[in-house]
């Protein structure tokens, strides 16, 4: 066993799939939180659509429960997990032209779900500025965090 407190070494210091065989099925959950900001026109064809590219926020909601859902595929180290719900919810803050995402996972099993929560609301955004990089190419994605966890041996986690 190793010294290290990062968890995916091994004693010799390689890489490894963290062993969770082990570990008790519990309800887990995850919160995770991003933003995007960009220009004020960018921000109204976001809230109020266009012919040409149609619901964004409905398009990047289906994107990131689909990243949640492919988290296992993407983060090498990660362990496929069956989700039992993803929620993937926006705030329009118009004052500031900028979309905030928070994404909410849970599953019941050995191992948490902040790399799917956190994967997901990357890819909600990385969507929204897919479909609006044709008008604004100066969007900022920024401000990802996880805000919660909860169950498992380490028990919850709430961000300050």
């Amino acid at each position: 066993m190793s010294d290290s407190p990062l968890t995916h070494f091994d004693a010799s210091g390689q890489a490894h799939m963290v062993d969770v065989g082990a570990k008790a099925q519990t309800h887990r959950i995850a919160l995770a939180q991003g933003r995007i900001s960009m220009q004020p026109a960018t921000f109204e064809l976001v809230v109020h659509g266009s012919p040409k590219k149609g619901d964004v926020l409905g398009v990047a909601r289906l994107a990131g429960i689909m990243g949640a859902k492919r988290t296992a595929d993407l983060i090498p180290l990660c362990h496929p997990i069956a989700l039992t719900r993803v929620a993937v919810e926006f705030e329009l803050l118009e004052a500031e032209h900028a979309v905030v995402c928070r994404v909410t996972a849970e599953t019941v099993g050995p191992t948490g779900v902040e790399m799917e929560a956190l994967t997901a609301v990357n890819c909600a955004l990385l969507t929204i500025y897919d479909m609006c990089k044709a008008v604004d190419r100066g969007m900022v994605i920024s401000d990802l965090r996880l805000l919660e966890k909860h169950g498992g041996k380490s028990g919850s986690f709430i961000s300050a």
